[in-house]
């Protein structure tokens, strides 16, 4: 009796192919679930089921992942109000849409705020965008790296702000030693707006607020001028 043929084996690999958008994956969830010493190339290979070998191929080194990590967070961040909205509304947009982002990936924050920029097109993109939307408003470009600078870091300690317990604020069995501030932290809990949104409303519309002054007819820029 004739053998019947075996099955022809389908053309897809068993495994996902190891590339960019898989490798740069892997890396954010180590770093986000054990922080970024955790990050190491074997480490990496073993959490993707490869060899570190077979990692190499395809990135060069441990500061190549973390350039790929910031290209890829990086494209959440909406820039686009720049030089299409007036600038206080494009810094609206810009650190609150910054924000939301990291207070997703909060464990990058460390990571993400000292890492040079060279190697991330997006993000030189992102402040180019910012850049040109000051200068548009008519900003000193001597101003302009300075207020960029400031507003991020008032981002990034809110990205970190947002994902603070709930009673961090809670004085316990010390309130009545310190009631203006347990009064002001009631208060502010009764509002049923949590701690972290209200302070990053307040503190952005405060920003806003002192950077216009720097601007063309302001009275910082005037004083500055004269």
């Amino acid at each position: 009796m004739a053998m019947a043929p075996q099955a022809r084996r389908a053309g897809r690999p068993r495994s996902a192919v190891l590339g960019r958008a898989r490798i740069t994956a892997a890396a954010r969830r180590i770093i986000e679930a054990r922080g970024y010493p955790a990050l190491t190339m074997s480490a990496l290979a073993r959490s993707l089921g490869v060899s570190p070998s077979a990692l190499y191929n395809h990135a060069a080194s441990k500061q190549q992942l973390l350039q790929w990590i910031q290209e890829d967070v990086m494209a959440g961040v909406d820039s686009s109000g720049f030089g299409r909205l007036p600038l206080d509304d494009a810094l609206r947009l810009w650190a609150t849409s910054y924000r939301d982002v990291f207070a997703r990936h909060a464990p990058l924050v460390p990571v993400i705020a000292v890492l040079p920029v060279a190697g991330s097109p997006r993000t030189l993109r992102m402040y180019e965008d910012v850049a040109a939307g000051f200068l548009g408003a008519g900003w000193a470009e001597e101003d302009v790296a300075a207020a960029i600078i400031a507003t991020e870091s008032f981002i990034f300690g809110s990205a970190l702000d947002a994902t603070a317990p709930l009673d961090i604020f809670d004085a316990g069995e010390h309130a009545a030693r310190f009631p203006a501030f347990s009064g002001a932290v009631a208060r502010q809990r009764a509002s049923g707006m949590p701690s972290a949104e209200a302070a990053f409303g307040l503190g952005l519309e405060a920003l806003i607020a002192g950077l216009m002054t720097r601007g063309p007819g302001g009275p910082a820029a005037s004083r500055s001028s004269s």
